[in-house]
């Protein structure tokens, strides 16, 4: 018998099994960023989450509404995602309780992904990258709970402290300017943004009626269809406001293209909407900001915008 070939099919079977063992897998929250960007999640491999969270506008959508597979237009405008880990609740109805919860939901969505939970753990468990890679993380084939966690995981490092108000806070070089100090005080008293967006993210995690509901033209009942409570009806979720200058459009249904609109509508928003039903106390009356003091306030929004944006 012939040892010497059986010696050297055994060492290199060794040598396959050992760099096996040591294959660059990648962590949940690379295996989510990688996903993120891909088409598979998708029911026709066309769309994915970075289709419309584009990643250099802070993961917003620049479009009023996106379109999802076959042209399908959804029904409000896709906000950015970056800071999301303290929020408690997702979507601007408030619908989601988790990470792990939203981002499953526009997979599934008839007017955005449109997949099944069966065709998308089958095309992971048959794909030669991400199949491996749920085994080696979740010592099982990738199912919709390990998506949900590894998705919701690169989400989680979106946070963003980059920037001039955060140098201006902690007393850094590169700080925010006059204006936007100046754009602070009014962001604190006269123009009652903090009574809304206060938190290290600017949001207070709160359903608020701002005044875009009447019935008619604006019929997003929001907050309410969830709880089907009346003093909800047209409610949405407040957002962070960190990054806010580069994730235009504005409002749950995209209907202000620059901060100086939304700057305006809040000056005085019956100007806009005359008939709004349950709008906030708030906005009862106008607030009768001059032009260098919304000129200031926009230059304060601009300046919670991180380096890497």
């Amino acid at each position: 018998m012939n040892v010497r070939p059986t010696i050297l099919v055994f060492a290199a079977l060794a040598i396959l099994l050992l760099s096996f063992a040591k294959a660059d897998f990648p962590t949940a929250e690379e295996l989510g960023e990688r996903l993120f960007s891909d088409p598979i999640l998708s029911l026709d491999s066309t769309i994915s989450c970075a289709s419309c969270h584009i990643p250099q506008f802070a993961f917003a959508d620049t479009a009023r509404v996106s379109r999802g597979v076959g042209g399908r237009l959804g029904k409000r405008n896709s906000p950015g995602i970056t800071n999301m880990s303290a929020r408690a609740h997702f979507f601007f109805d408030g619908r989601a309780l988790t990470l792990e919860q939203q981002v499953l939901m526009p997979i599934q969505d008839t007017l955005e992904m449109r997949a099944t939970p069966e065709l998308v753990t089958m095309r992971l468990r048959r794909s030669p990258e991400y199949g491996p890679a749920f085994v080696h993380l979740f010592g099982k084939e990738a199912d919709m709970e390990s998506l949900a966690k590894v998705l919701a995981d690169f989400i989680r490092t979106l946070e963003t402290s980059d920037t001039p108000f955060d140098r201006w806070m902690m007393g850094q070089p590169n700080p925010m300017s006059e204006a936007a100090v100046r754009g602070r005080e009014i962001f604190m008293d006269k123009g009652k943004c903090f009574d809304c967006h206060f938190s290290p993210d600017f949001t207070g995690d709160e359903f608020r009626n701002i005044g875009l509901f009447n019935g008619q033209n604006l019929n997003d009942v929001g907050r309410f269809a969830i709880t089907s409570d009346s003093a909800d009806l047209g409610k949405m979720k407040v957002p962070g406001l960190r990054n806010v200058a580069v994730t235009a459009p504005y409002m749950h249904n995209g209907m202000f293209q620059t901060l100086e609109e939304v700057i305006d509508y809040y000056d005085n928003p019956n100007a806009f909407v005359h008939n709004a039903i349950g709008r906030d106390s708030l906005l009862s009356k106008p607030l009768g900001l001059t032009a260098q003091e919304k000129s200031d306030l926009k230059v304060f929004l601009e300046a919670l915008t991180d380096a890497r944006f």
